[in-house]
Parts: C-alpha cells; structure tokens; sequence
C-alpha cells in the first residue's frame, strides 16, 4: 500500500514498461504547512504491484542565514521629526568645514561627516533622539539573530551624514571591527539608487554558474533594497554593500551608523 506524510492526493503519471517504480503529480499541504500543488514528487515503488511503499523526498534547506532588519524608525520613540532632521543635516554640512574638505581631498561626492564629526548626538537634540530609537531597534536585531551577549551590551560606536548629489555613488565596502551597522533615511528623492548588498560568499563561487535572472532572494548574489524616508536598515556589518550612482536630481540623505560589542 502506497504510504505518504501527511494527507495529499496523487495522480498517476506514466510509468516505464516492467518497472515498480512511478512518478506523480502530487499536492496538498506539505510538513511546513505549504502547499505544493503542481510540484514533482519521484516515489520508488516495490516491484510487485500489492507491496508499494513511498520513500521520503529529499530535504533541501538554507544554511548559514544573512539576515537584514528593516523597520519604521517610528516604530521605537522618541519620534523623529523628518523635515527638522534633514535641515539639522544641511545645517551641519555647511558647517563642517573639515568635512567639506575631506570630502575634496578623497574625492568623495557630496557630503559625509564620516571623518570630522564624532559628537552628533552632543551637537543636535535630535540626534540624541535618533541615537535612542536606534538603540532600540538593534536590540530588536541583535535577539533576532541570536547574540549571546554575556551580559555585556551592543552600543553605538560611530553615527554619520551622508549627502550624495546627482551621480554620486558609494563604493563597495565593510565596516571592520564592529557588530551591527545600518542607515536610517532622511531624503529618498524619485528615481535615486536603492542599497546593493553582496553575497558574502561571492569570493568563494569560483566556478559556479551565474543564477537564473528571477532565482529566489536568498539565492540571489546581490540584493537591491529600496527603503522609503523613515525607515531604518540594520545587517551584520561584515555584509558588503555599496550605493549605486544616484540617478535623480535631487540629493540622498541618509544617517548611518555602527554599533561594537562594549
């Protein structure tokens, strides 16, 4: 008698003359509660047509998972104020002078504080605020990817502006030595570039085959993100990511952000 897990229903297909075994087309909820109807199932069949027993389909699953977080700021107070927070970061870059220089002498389009601005938080009440909401949403993350912290606490390392203008980009790259980095955006104009993420095993595919274009995400070896204004992204900051070039005319303004295991 043919045996299955759980309640399906099958259809007999076409089977090699003098042969026990069979193929259907089988479907109904599978252990995980999905339906699979139209998938193919191979069963291997006793050759004598009163014993026919169903061996178990193979089991394909995902390792060593990537994860990225993304939330509504707003979904942790203090609540942000978007309009104030992007003057506070025109107001900042045209004050920065060392910044505007860095951002010459290395070449980098638009703005970043990056280099000469550590006290964000001190300067501007807002920042603090924003400092406090994203507290929150990396403890969120940090549970969600299991940290064992031992009893020592995820903080804030580093937190900066970026303002990138009409072609602008940002190059592939990490954030050494830290735990969680991410960005919160604060101008997200029609049109302009989305975050590119790198599959961190990109390096190692030596002689693999390209995926098919419409391949699964998480198959995927880059991933485009378009976040919306108020929203924040977070990722384990040995994930690679880059910022294609910005294709509309008006500037991209995000904060971004580490935070180290203290």
């Amino acid at each position: 008698m043919l045996s299955n897990a759980g309640p399906s229903r099958l259809r007999r297909a076409d089977r090699a003359p003098g042969f026990g075994a069979a193929s259907f087309k089988a479907w109904g909820p599978r252990a995980d509660g999905q339906d699979v109807m139209g998938k193919s199932r191979i069963f291997a069949l006793d050759p004598h047509p009163s014993l026919q027993y169903a061996h178990p389909m193979a089991q394909i699953r995902s390792l060593f998972t990537t994860r990225l977080y993304q939330a509504a700021l707003s979904d942790h107070p203090p609540g942000i104020d978007a309009a104030e927070l992007e003057a506070s970061c025109y107001s900042i870059a045209e004050d920065d002078d060392a910044g505007q220089d860095w951002c010459e002498a290395n070449g980098y389009p638009g703005y970043t504080s990056y280099a000469s601005l550590t006290d964000l938080p001190w300067r501007f009440p807002i920042f603090a605020d924003l400092v406090k909401s994203l507290d929150a949403h990396v403890a969120d993350f940090a549970k969600d990817v299991q940290f064992d912290l031992q009893g020592r606490a995820l903080v804030l390392e580093d937190l900066w502006i970026n303002i990138l203008p009409e072609g602008g980009t940002h190059s592939s790259h990490i954030h050494p030595h830290s735990v969680i980095s991410g960005t919160t955006y604060v101008a997200m104009p029609d049109g302009t570039s989305a975050l590119k993420l790198e599959d961190p095993r990109l390096p190692m595919m030596m002689a693999a085959p390209t995926r098919v274009k419409d391949a699964r995400e998480e198959l995927r070896q880059f991933v485009y993100v378009a976040p919306k204004v108020g929203d924040v992204l977070l990722w384990e900051s040995w994930l690679r990511h880059e910022v294609p070039m910005n294709m509309a005319e008006d500037e991209r303004i995000s904060v971004s952000f580490n935070y180290k295991w203290a």
